[in-house]
């Protein structure tokens, strides 16, 4: 069975991987190493982990690990997953895979240098079916020439102090939500080219949220839209608009808990319904048959450049900065700045409301902000994660 460390005491590996690994029978989660070593050993209480390593270092160079999970900060992705293949372990990386693109060609670069480690993005819903089947839709032609994409993620992330609005961790509404419809819209449509994009901050430099316009080589136009804190609470939709028909999907990006897709075309209207068996299953078993089997997966180091150069190319059609690696310092770190701003930034485009909340494609825009619940027949989240 694939033995893996955890690098952090972060909140998403209880989802991501430590239950996954409970739950198929493929890995195991032994070890997990944090910076402050007393959260590192309640993290392990906690969640069943049998040991605790005192540094990052010390997890890369345990014999007894075959893998390790990354679910640092953005900024750190890439210095520790190349840090990891140089101690001889297998990675599984959270997403976006890098600060930029950069960064992932250097990663790619010691991915090659590599060739018995794998090295996987956790684009965990890539692995489910409803997603293949989705581009198997689009391939098909039954849509025809395709005309328009619309994708959409947004998700309210207003904690005080949350990592994921500091520029100097590589954060921002387009990082660590916008990274999703980029990644879709890439196994929809070839070739998208960013032509346009519209921030709003929540401190210089941080988008809170972002609206990006794209060409596609056969004429068409997309638009991906993501926010972590706007007046739409929740927002999970995508929608492929072609010549001959239309694919309409609610919650692409975790179907586990609820999801919608329907098709329209000449021959009529219908709805097609999937697994709600958890994404991550999905992807931690993918990760283990790469390991164990050398079976191929999409989400590849090379594959993750093309997605952190559109999202490069949309901060600077946005006027921002491209994200930087952060520094790797290995005293402990430094408490989180005070709560960003999540007013309006007063230099953002004027007239620009955030779209209404598209929870299901047969809704009216404005409806009342929805239940935690998306689906009535869903089963809730996982708690404590």
């Amino acid at each position: 069975m694939l033995k893996i460390g955890v690098l952090g005491a972060a909140k998403i590996a209880p989802r991501a991987l430590i239950k996954p690994a409970r739950r198929t029978g493929r890995a195991e989660v032994v070890a997990v190493a944090a910076r402050d070593v007393d959260r590192a050993r309640a993290y392990a209480k906690k969640n069943k982990i049998p040991r605790v390593l005192d540094s990052y270092e010390a997890l890369l160079a345990d014999p007894e690990l075959d893998a390790v999970y990354i679910p640092l900060p953005n900024g750190l992705h890439g210095h520790w997953t190349i840090a990891a293949l140089a101690a001889g372990k297998h990675v599984l990386c959270e997403k976006p895979f890098t600060a930029n693109a950069d960064e992932a060609r250097q990663v790619a670069e010691a991915a090659a240098a590599h060739p018995g480690l794998v090295v996987m993005e956790a684009f965990h819903y890539e692995y489910h079916p409803m997603t293949r089947r989705l581009v198997e839709i689009v391939q098909s032609g039954e849509l025809g020439i395709i005309k328009e994409i619309d994708i959409a993620f947004a998700a309210p992330l207003a904690k005080p102090g949350d990592i994921r609005y500091r520029l100097d961790l590589a954060g921002g509404a387009m990082m660590d939500m916008g990274c999703y419809p980029i990644s879709l819209l890439r196994l929809l449509a070839a070739g998208p080219r960013v032509t346009g994009a519209a921030a709003k901050l929540s401190s210089p430099g941080v988008d809170r949220a972002m609206d990006a316009r794209f060409s596609l080589p056969e004429g068409g136009t997309a638009r991906v839209r993501c926010s972590m804190f706007s007046t739409s609470i929740l927002r999970l939709h995508a929608e492929v608009i072609g010549s001959e028909g239309s694919l309409t999907v609610f919650n692409p990006f975790a179907p586990q808990y609820g999801h919608r897709v329907r098709i329209e075309n000449a021959s009529g209207t219908r709805r097609e319904k999937f697994s709600r068996r958890a994404t991550y299953d999905y992807q931690l078993e993918a990760f283990a048959a790469a390991v164990e089997d050398g079976a191929p997966f999409p989400t590849t180091a090379v594959d993750a450049i093309r997605t952190m150069e559109l999202i490069d190319a949309t901060y600077v059609a946005a006027g921002l900065p491209i994200r930087q690696p952060s520094k790797v310092d290995p005293t402990p770190s430094t408490p989180a700045p005070s709560t960003p701003d999540l007013r309006s930034d007063p230099g953002a485009p004027a007239n620009q409301p955030d779209p209404a909340v598209h929870l299901d494609p047969d809704a009216p825009t404005n409806q009342p902000n929805p239940a935690v619940h998306l689906d009535p027949d869903a089963p809730a989240p996982p708690k404590g994660d």
